[in-house]
This record gives structure tokens, sequence and C-alpha cells, in this order.
């Protein structure tokens, strides 16, 4: 189980032209197979521990008084390993940082991914899952070579299932 937000909106448009671009260097394009829109992910949980309403709650507390994040990307980074994984990187807004550490704060951090607890959660914007290891060098590549600005509107946050994804529960942010 994940709780998230995510852009429900045209602007994730840009976001997922970046996807198409960045299937090319995939086994088999990852993010459309998803069958969801861009998105931050906070924080999964594997144990039965944690069931759907604690998730949810820790959401709606998190983002209490929040409105819509308008989230700027201008790089495109990876994380190591095999599948290489390319994420378009946002500026880090305090609303984003507040909002994990307020769901952290809510939900023991012992039972979430060691990659989205406290001190190891980098926030990214995932373009592609599995990229094939003989096309790592051509996607550093255009990762390297991304100069542009983009500015997604992330107006949606939700508590999933996957695989594969399913919604459980959603709300709209205001604006």
């Amino acid at each position: 189980m994940a709780i998230n937000i995510r852009a429900d909106n045209s602007s994730a448009g840009e976001i997922e032209q970046l996807w198409e671009q960045v299937g090319v260097f995939e086994v088999e394009p990852s993010m459309r197979a998803l069958g969801y829109r861009p998105h931050f992910t906070f924080a999964i949980y594997d144990s039965p521990a944690i069931d759907e309403k604690t998730a949810w709650d820790a959401m709606l507390a998190a983002v209490s008084g929040e409105a819509q994040l308008r989230i700027e990307f201008r790089r495109i980074r990876w994380f190591e390993g095999s599948p290489l994984v390319l994420w378009a990187e946002p500026a880090i807004t305090k609303s984003l940082t507040r909002i994990h550490g307020a769901i952290s704060a809510a939900i023991d951090p012992a039972h979430c991914r060691a990659h989205y607890r406290p001190g190891a959660w980098t926030p990214h914007c995932t373009l592609g899952s599995r990229i094939a290891d003989e096309r790592r060098d051509d996607a550093i590549a255009f990762a390297g070579a991304f100069d542009r600005k983009i500015e997604v509107l992330f107006d949606v946050v939700d508590c999933v299932a996957f695989p594969p994804v399913r919604i459980i529960t959603e709300q709209k942010l205001p604006l």
C-alpha cells in the first residue's frame, strides 16, 4: 500500500511525454503500464500492521490546510542499480517535506519501506523504472542533456494498493 500525491490534470502531460521518451531505454515501458498518473510517493507499507484507514488518516492529517502543489522540475536524475531508474527531480518545497514529515510522525517509519523513511526519502517523480542494462549509458546521457523547466500541478492525494495499482481512496486538494 502507498500514499501519494498525483497530478490528475493536463499539466501532467509533460511528465507523461518524458515517460514516452524514457520508455525507449526500457526493457518495456514501465510508467504507462501502471495505469496511474505522475506522482510522488510519500510512503509504502508492506506491513499488515498498517491498514488502509491508518494510512489514509495519516495522509489526510498531513495535507490538512494544504492546497494543490505546483512543482517545478529542471533535472532528470537516476537511481543506481539494475535496473537503473530515471526520475524527474523536483525543486524541493516546504510542503513536500512537511507532508512527508507529518506522515512519518503519524506512522512509525519502521513500518515503511526503507527508501521512504526520514533521512532516506528522495522526493522524485519516476520516469522509467526498468532501464535495460544495454541502454544504461544512453539513458544517463538523455538525463544529462535535459535542459528544460517543467511545472506540474499535483492536485490529488490518494491511498493505493499495488500491483496492479488500485486507488483505495482519494481526495482532490483545494486550489
